[in-house]
């Protein structure tokens, strides 16, 4: 009876070390490498419950999530000879475990190291190329695009696919920034002035063209006034030539009532001529006045 007790207690704990040493689960963020004696023999795992021969095999367990490769700040060169200071980072997750294991022992310690080779030499190689203010304005966009790509090369070799390089930061020196700054404040201010003198120009040339508009319209409104003055003097003048030919004895008496009316038109205006003027010849009780019916 001892000896099927311990039988039995033999085989209870074989397979408690089978299930123990003999199993193993991948996780869905995981994928696994199965050795036989230190040699790869299976990669294709999919996540889930997995057998191995115990003492014989032994699995690697590799994450395949997203990583992050976060750069110190570093100082690159530009075409200029200017130093930038540039902070950036890099997204990558494993594609190839295989390749993953062999090339950094699948360590992503050792991934982010080769990548940060890979990056530093890139952004040598691009800012080098680049002035100060094409790195600032306008290639920011260009050089991470670049980096992506050639990191992208690169890793390939790793087993590690890179998704994305960015430039965090790019700074210039804390010792040249202000006189930096104070440059752009200056050439801001230059072509602030050349607007505002252009503006200055357009606006007298404007203004003079208003004038000139103008007088040359006055001067047509006084051209065209004289013009109908004269008309309507002469009209006039050929309606008074008509009434006097038609009576001018009328016409002598009408012109020495409006005359009188002008001359008499306040109670203290007076003249002193002499009664038998030709002026009073209407006032005259012994002149006969003929007029025309």
């Amino acid at each position: 009876m001892n000896r099927l007790t311990a039988i039995g207690a033999a085989v209870v704990l074989l397979l408690i070390v089978g299930l123990t040493f003999g199993t193993f689960t991948v996780k869905e963020t995981e994928r696994a490498l199965k050795f036989r004696l230190g040699e790869v023999v299976r990669v294709d795992y999919e996540p889930g419950l997995h057998f191995q021969i115990p003492f014989v095999n032994n699995v690697r367990k590799i994450d395949i999530r997203v990583q992050t490769l976060d750069e110190s700040p570093q100082r690159f060169l530009t075409s200029e000879q200017k130093n930038l200071i540039v902070d950036t980072f890099v997204k990558w997750r494993v594609e190839d475990i295989e390749k993953y294991y062999v090339t950094v022992r699948a360590n992503p310690r050792q991934a982010n190291l080769r990548l940060s080779e890979i990056i530093r030499d890139g952004l040598r190689a691009e800012f080098g190329k680049r002035t100060v203010q094409e790195v600032i304005s306008g290639d920011r966009a260009e050089i991470m695009d670049l980096l992506t790509q050639q990191a992208s090369e690169a890793g390939n070799s790793l087993g590690i696919s890179v998704l994305d390089v960015r430039l965090q930061r790019v700074d210039l020196p804390e010792g040249v920034s202000e006189s930096v700054f104070n440059r752009m404040v200056a050439a801001r201010e230059q072509v602030a002035r050349q607007f505002r003198a252009e503006g200055q120009e357009a606006a007298e040339r404007i203004r003079s063209a208003a004038d000139r508009r103008r007088e040359e319209i006055l001067a047509a409104a006084r051209r065209d006034a004289e013009e109908m003055r004269g008309e309507a003097d002469a009209d006039a003048t050929a309606i008074y030539a008509e009434a006097y030919q038609a009576d001018e004895e009328f016409y002598r008496f009408y012109r020495s009532l409006r005359a009188y009316e002008n001359t008499f038109s306040d109670e203290s205006d007076m003249l002193v001529l002499s009664p038998d003027s030709e002026f009073f010849r209407y006032f005259d009780e012994h002149d006969s006045l003929s007029v025309t019916p």
